[in-house]
């Protein structure tokens, strides 16, 4: 999923690239996304490459190509029937108050009935999570005490410590962590990831499982733990 100025960009280099053929310049997005620096811009395009929805054309300067634009939008390049209605995750765990059911397998064990809350990014951050999409069942051995929820892994950002795209992640929802630990980490109250948590001083820096990817650093205001990463799924 793409946070909300994800999708602006990618709708305004589409459009742009339909009228004229020519992707606009990092002065004209930051313009049109009403951003203060060009920095934003770039890391809304590193993030846009990483899903797949453009891609930069070498030795070429400012050369732009949408590959896909959302699953509920018609397919770059053709025309729209209907109005682009991309799908967004939004809102944030602080609203949610996920309840454990409990459920019955065929053999009898009881199980924990688990909420699915979306997907979560294993590289660049992507939009704040959603509410629940559907629910899993897991056996209590797989969690620990207090609230649980479930993500689905986008990206590869978190490979060294054994968590791979595709996989599902089981987090304890707590909003306080210790240094070490892979956490769901929410960014200016709008972006979601799951890193691993480093304390510098007064500073939250969110590492990286892969040397593909640096390490974020953030003064603590910016970052709100959501959960702690303590279990993971994973179907072959």
């Amino acid at each position: 999923m793409l946070t909300k100025k994800q999708i602006e960009l990618l709708r305004f280099i589409n459009e742009r690239l339909k009228e004229s053929g020519v992707p606009p310049s990092f002065d004209e997005m930051k313009d049109a996304l009403d951003l203060r620096s060009k920095s934003g811009i770039h890391r809304l395009i590193i993030a846009l490459e990483e899903r797949g929805f453009i891609r930069r054309l070498p030795n070429r300067a400012r050369a732009l190509e949408v590959l896909r634009l959302p699953e509920s939008s018609t397919p770059a390049g053709q025309t729209r029937k209907q109005r682009f209605e991309p799908s967004v995750i939004e809102g944030t765990l602080g609203r949610v108050r996920p309840i454990a059911q409990q459920a019955q397998e065929d053999d009898g064990r009881a199980f924990v009935s688990i909420p699915v809350m979306g997907r979560i990014a294993a590289g660049t951050p992507i939009a704040a999570l959603q509410t629940r999409s559907h629910t899993i069942a897991l056996p209590p051995d797989m969690l620990s005490a207090g609230e649980h929820y479930a993500l689905e892994v986008r990206g590869d950002s978190m490979i060294e410590a054994g968590i791979f795209d595709a996989d599902t992640v089981v987090i304890r929802r707590q909003d306080t962590a210790e240094t070490g630990d892979i956490v769901v980490a929410l960014i200016d109250d709008e972006e979601a990831t799951l890193k691993r948590l480093r304390k510098r001083g007064a500073s939250i820096a969110l590492e990286a499982a892969n040397p593909a990817y640096e390490t974020r650093i953030f003064g603590p205001d910016r970052v709100q733990i959501q959960g702690k990463l303590v279990s993971l799924i994973r179907r072959y």
